[in-house]
C-alpha cells in the first residue's frame, strides 16, 4: 500500500486474506525505491506510476488504482511489461452508486456563482456589506454537459433540480436519457451554455477539446467548471479568457500536470488563482469525501482478489484474457 494514510480497514481485511499487506507512505522517489519485491502496488493520485517505477520492479503483477482516471498509471509500459492495471474503469454497475464528484461539481458552481469564498472572508471579517458579494441564480439559465457518462447523468440531474435548461454532447452517448437536449455539436454547446461543465475522460481525443475556439463561442457572463482531468482544458486559452473578460469565471478541481514535476505548485493555474477570485481551484478532492474513498478501496480489494483468484475481470492493461474496451465516453 504506497499511500496508506486513512486507507479502509474493511479493504486493509479483504486485501490480508490475500496475502501480506504492508501499510506505507510514500513520495515519487520512495515508490520507486520502496516497494521492493511486492507483487501488487495500491496507489491513489499522488504518484505516477511510470516506466521508471515499473522499469525498477520488473516482478510486479499487478498496480490497483481505485480511480476512474489513470493518467497517473503509463498503461503503455506496464502493457510492455506485463503489469496488471486494475481500476475503477469501466465498473459501471459500482460507479453508479458513487456520487462524490457529481456532488463537488455543483459544490464548485454554487461557490462560483454565488461568490462563497470571498463572502466566508468577508463574514469572518464581520464585513456585511453584502451588495459587494451578490452573485447570479441558476434557475432559467442553460447548463451545457460536455460528456454524458456516469458523471454528466448526475450533473444533468442536479442542474434539472435547480430549474436550469440542460444541453449536453457525447457523440458515443446511446440511448439518450430523458429530459436532456442534445447538442450537436461541441460549438453548439459551446454557444448555448451559461454554464460549461466538463466531464470527459483524458485521452488523445479529448487532451485540449475545451481550446481556445471553444472557449470563445461562450458568453462573457458565461463560467467553466472542470472536475475531470486538466488537460482536457486548454489552460493557456483559459487563463486568457479570464484575464480579458471573456470569461466570467472558472472552478476547477484538476490542472495539467498536478502530478509531474513539481506537481500542482508548478501550475499556472494555481498561480493565477492565488490573485484572481474568479478562478476556485480546488486540490482533487472531488472523489475525496469519507464514503466514496471506503467504498471504492473495498471494491478495489475485492476486485483484487478475485484477479488473484483467477476470476475474469476487466483490466486495463497487462496480458489478461478479459480485457473489453472501454467506452470513450463514460468517465
Amino acid at each position: 500500500m504506497a499511500e496508506s494514510k486513512d486507507f479502509s480497514a474493511r479493504a486493509v481485511d479483504i486485501l490480508e486474506r490475500i496475502g501480506e499487506v504492508t501499510l506505507a507512505d510514500l513520495d515519487q522517489h520512495g515508490l520507486e525505491a520502496g516497494i521492493g519485491d511486492a507483487d501488487v502496488v495500491f496507489v491513489r493520485l499522488r504518484n505516477r506510476i511510470d516506466d521508471a517505477v515499473l522499469g525498477a520492479h520488473p516482478g510486479l503483477q499487478a498496480v490497483v488504482s481505485p480511480t476512474t482516471g489513470l493518467d497517473h498509471v503509463d498503461l503503455a509500459a506496464a502493457d510492455a511489461q506485463g503489469t496488471a492495471v486494475l481500476s475503477l474503469r469501466g465498473e459501471t454497475d459500482f460507479l453508479e452508486t458513487v456520487t462524490a464528484t457529481a456532488e463537488h461539481t455543483w459544490a464548485l458552481l454554487l461557490a462560483l456563482v454565488r461568490r462563497i469564498p470571498a463572502a466566508t472572508q468577508a463574514g469572518r471579517r464581520g464585513d456585511w456589506d453584502r451588495d459587494r458579494y451578490r452573485g447570479r441564480e441558476l434557475a432559467g439559465k442553460t447548463l451545457g454537459i460536455l460528456g454524458l457518462g456516469r458523471l454528466g447523468r448526475m450533473v444533468a440531474r442536479y442542474g434539472d433540480a435547480f430549474g436550469m435548461h440542460v444541453l449536453a454532447y457525447d457523440p458515443y452517448r446511446d440511448p439518450w436519457p430523458d429530459g436532456v437536449t442534445r447538442a450537436p455539436s461541441l460549438t453548439v454547446l459551446a454557444d448555448r451554455s451559461d454554464v460549461l461543465s466538463v466531464h470527459v475522460p483524458l485521452n488523445d481525443e479529448t487532451r485540449g477539446m475545451v481550446d481556445a475556439k471553444v472557449l470563445g463561442r461562450l458568453e462573457r457572463t458565461s463560467v467553466l467548471i472542470n472536475t475531470s482531468r486538466g488537460g482536457i482544458v486548454d489552460e493557456a486559452a483559459l487563463l486568457d479568457a479570464l484575464a480579458s473578460g471573456a470569461l466570467a469565471g472558472a472552478a476547477v478541481d484538476v490542472v495539467d500536470g498536478e502530478t509531474g514535476p513539481g506537481g500542482a505548485a508548478a501550475s499556472p493555474v494555481v498561480a493565477y488563482a492565488a490573485h484572481h477570485p474568479e478562478l476556485l481551484v480546488t486540490p482533487h478532492v472531488g472523489g475525496a469525501t469519507l464514503e466514496s474513498m471506503e467504498n471504492t478501496e473495498i471494491f478495489m480489494a475485492r476486485k483484487l482478489a478475485s484477479w488473484c483468484r483467477g476470476v475474469p475481470v476487466r483490466v486495463d492493461a497487462g496480458p489478461e484474457r478479459y480485457r473489453p474496451s472501454i467506452p470513450r465516453f463514460e468517465p
